[in-house]
């Protein structure tokens, strides 16, 4: 074990974040920490490496055990030394090694003293065994993957914006490589290269991984264990996020069965000890139904922490087929071209995520689009478009005089009171918080306003940038949810690929200083982006074999005439012997995927079974009966889910081999 609580309970005041709470955080464990907004995530974290102490139980630590934590508070952290110099910190004994030895180097010139030459060896020793001449190489090598050029590294830590300087700080942190990372919202400040180098990074790390984020796809590809904080308790489970959910899910399902059969059984006795207990011949069984009534163990009812609130837009006016038109568009700031003599058109019913690496220009893009910056070329709105923008600077345009609920009421929407409170609820704002002022918020909160009133308007056409980064998981569910009844259009731009992967149906990507457009979702893109690097890596393989049988010179003493090019009638030949061994592997699957299909019905027939019995309320009269019989169907629902998983499977590569053989 490497750090862990046992029998915690922590308190805010009055409000209680975990009781009597017992977690161990073992070596070369991914683990994600997660739970509503406000549930205490971040506190936790902050219990586990001291900051807090807890209210009752201990925080155990091995001895020796190194903890590199990650969290917004370091943001008040600056300096004058260049981003190189803070990640290179990292390396605390190496720099102290490199003055000793050039204080000792210079010592020796000096005196030539045989007891300085073996200290300088030893210290020389030691630089090599910690890895000192590598250094440098390594934390460029960190530093470029999230994101920075080689010539920013020279640049003033303090001459970077927020998002930036955490970069730096997970590099250092990174670098330090301790055995526990505790990361708070890692992902918030990185654009999807810097998150999909972060996130091959981390698989590779040798130490253990903790995550706080609403990033569902890095959660996913990153976590083999999921640890819940729920009504004031741990819960966890074994697997990704994925995993998680669908668990979940089923617990949460036969929990709320099992309460519903337990209640059903109790009413039966109730009934029963009410009709008989006067009676003297039947006065035994009913005080016998009495104490089994009292030694029942009750089930608790599922109760929703949240509920599931809906988001809903209303349009007035139906917008012309065209809705913004770019002509010959360029931009750039100095020497950075955005883009340049490119064109677009945003059409009705697009729902584009525009995406890419930071400092490409989307958000550039995106205000060129909203008419909010300027360019040369020419933008035209179309017919009756009414346009709604988000972004961050959209903050100042608050009124900070007015509450959370006169700020809503002034985006117009005819929304009655209590629906813009329930609106408010989405956005992590409930009860009291409608009233407070505008200016006691935070910088997250305020963003949350401002696109809570984006989403009110009765706007056709958004324009939303990174609409999700302070929001939790439910919220983007929401979101999501709202976006796809959504009868309007959008162009967004967001770093979550979970969000774009379910709003989206077509991809704007800023290549070469153009808008490359493509027709499908951000699966279809991502799929689309490896066939076309698979094939450009083929060529690249095919012109290099070229290049190196052209210049090898001949073995043969006599010259050699070159073969005739063959004919194209003879190609389908050549292909014959694949395309059988294709045909006779797609026949394997298909007879895969057929017993696949059968082995699926009947795992269904059983769970149909199993589930017939967990319903009999006489189930629960017996709690080992009743666990027996939730084991199983667990255990049944879980063999299901592998069938489907393999069904999938083999599915995708039928369909791929079809699509060869043709």
């Amino acid at each position: 074990m490497l750090v862990g609580l046992q029998n915690v309970t922590f308190e805010f005041g009055a409000r209680t974040i975990v009781s009597e709470a017992t977690w161990h955080i073992q070596p070369n464990e991914r683990i994600g920490l997660i739970g509503y907004n406000g549930t205490g995530k971040s506190t936790l974290l902050k219990v586990l490496v001291g900051e807090y102490l807890p209210s009752a139980g201990t925080v155990e630590k091995s001895r020796g055990t190194s903890i590199g934590y990650l969290h917004q508070d370091l943001l008040s952290f600056d300096t004058n030394n260049s981003i190189l110099e803070v990640a290179l910190s990292a390396f605390e004994r190496v720099q102290q090694l490199e003055v000793e030895i050039e204080k000792l180097g210079k010592e020796l010139e000096a005196t030539g003293d045989e007891k300085i030459l073996h200290e300088y060896s030893d210290k020389l020793h030691e630089l090599e065994t910690l890895g000192g001449y590598e250094i440098h190489h390594r934390t460029e090598e960190v530093l470029h993957g999230l994101g920075f050029a080689q010539q920013d590294l020279s640049r003033p830590y303090r001459e970077f914006s927020g998002g930036w300087r955490m970069r730096v700080l997970l590099a250092k942190m990174i670098l330090q490589q301790p055995d526990l990372l505790l990361l708070d919202e890692p992902t918030n400040h990185l654009d999807l290269p810097s998150i999909e180098w972060l996130e091959k990074y981390l698989q590779h790390y040798k130490g253990s991984v903790v995550i706080v984020s609403h990033d569902k796809f890095f959660l996913n590809r990153m976590i083999t264990k999921v640890v819940e904080v729920y009504q004031k308790q741990l819960h966890f489970y074994n697997g990704n996020y994925e995993f998680y959910e669908t668990e979940k899910a089923m617990r949460v399902e036969l929990q709320q069965r099992a309460f519903e059969n337990q209640q059903d059984y109790i009413r039966q006795q109730e009934r029963f000890i009410e009709r008989f207990r006067a009676k003297a011949t039947k006065a035994a069984q009913a005080q016998s139904a009495m104490k089994r009534l009292d030694k029942l163990d009750r089930i608790e009812e599922v109760e929703i922490e949240r509920p599931n609130i809906k988001i809903n837009f209303r349009i007035d006016k139906t917008p012309g087929k065209i809705l913004v038109e770019l002509k010959d568009i360029t931009k750039k700031f100095g020497d950075n071209i955005i883009v340049e003599h490119t064109s677009a058109e945003i059409e009705r019913g697009d729902k584009i995520a525009l995406i890419g690496a930071n400092g490409k220009g989307k958000s550039t893009l995106l205000r060129i689009i909203a008419d909010v910056e300027s360019f040369d070329g020419d933008r035209k709105w179309g017919h009756n478009v009414e346009e709604s923008f988000y972004a961050q600077h959209q903050l100042e345009a608050l009124n900070v005089n007015n509450t959370l609920l006169d700020e809503m009421k002034t985006a117009g929407s005819q929304k009655t009171e209590q629906e813009l409170r329930t609106l408010l609820g989405c956005f992590l704002f409930s009860g009291d918080d409608t009233d407070k002022k505008i200016k006691v918020l935070s910088g997250g909160e305020k963003a949350r306003v401002a696109l809570a009133k984006t989403i009110v308007s009765k706007a056709n056409f958004l324009m939303l940038d990174e609409p999700t980064n302070h929001l939790d998981m439910h919220s983007v569910e929401l979101l999501v949810e709202a976006l796809n009844k959504y009868e309007g259009s959008f162009i967004l731009v967001s770093h979550d690929r979970y969000f774009i992967s379910k709003a989206a149906n077509k991809i704007w990507e800023i290549e070469d200083h153009k808008i490359k457009e493509f027709k499908g979702t951000y699966a279809e893109w991502v799929a689309w982006k490896e066939r076309m690097a698979k094939q450009a890596a083929k060529a690249e393989k095919q012109v290099t074999t070229q290049a190196a049988s052209q210049a090898s010179p001949s073995p043969a003493a006599t010259p050699v005439p070159a073969a005739p090019a063959p004919a194209p009638e003879q190609k389908p030949a050549n292909n014959q012997p694949i395309n059988k061994e294709l045909r006779k592997e797609l026949q394997r699957l298909q007879k895969q995927f057929s017993q696949i299909e059968e082995k699926i019905a009947k795992a269904k027939e059983k769970a149909a079974a199993l589930e017939a019995s967990l319903a009999d309320p006489a189930t629960y009269s017996d709690k080992s009966r009743f666990t027996e019989a939730e084991s199983a169907y667990k255990k049944q629902a879980s063999e299901l889910a592998e069938l489907n998983k393999q069904y999938e499977t083999v599915f995708e590569k039928i369909m791929e081999m079809e699509s060869e053989i043709e």
